[in-house]
């Protein structure tokens, strides 16, 4: 390597000029890749925001579009799904006095098992108190939107259809 290194010393005292014409020409050769690389930069860059602007619109569509969904799942409950007609409250059975709870709609009860899945997924399950109207919770569960917990049967979380 040594005996390289001196070849290589003795052939640069011999040609400087050479040696300046070779390193011009390096120099012009890696600012011709610098300026590639630079502009292939720039296109990244716009391709990136058009990207990322292109994703906000969708994104802006899917919420207006899950607000949509939500208005119409929320008129479809209203109308076919009301609570009891004794002005939605729950009274015991035999009881002639004032009723103790007011009851929820179907709409809050989904909404209630959506959020909780959503916002604690290892921990999907909600009480079930005296607001919940029990031909409700029926529904939900004979029809597999709803499961009860398996040692808890005052618990009760949507069934993972996403999963």
């Amino acid at each position: 390597m040594q005996h390289d290194l001196r070849i290589f010393l003795l052939w640069l005292k011999k040609t400087p000029n050479n040696v300046l014409v070779f390193l011009q020409k390096v120099k012009n050769h890696l600012e011709m890749v610098l300026s590639t690389v630079q502009s292939k930069n720039k296109q990244l860059e716009e391709d990136l925001k058009r990207a990322f602007n292109e994703l906000q619109n969708k994104m802006l569509q899917l919420k207006i579009y899950k607000e949509e969904l939500l208005n119409a799942l929320g008129g479809f409950l209203a109308e076919h799904f009301p609570l009891p007609e004794n002005g939605g409250s729950a009274k015991k059975k035999g009881s002639s006095e004032e009723p103790s709870v007011e009851l929820i709609t179907l709409h809050e009860i989904l909404e209630m098992l959506i959020n909780k899945l959503m916002s604690t997924p290892h921990e999907p399950y909600v009480k079930i108190n005296d607001s919940f109207w029990p031909p409700y919770i029926e529904l939900l569960l004979r029809y597999g939107i709803a499961l009860r917990h398996p040692e808890d049967t005052k618990r009760m979380r949507l069934e993972a259809f996403h999963m």
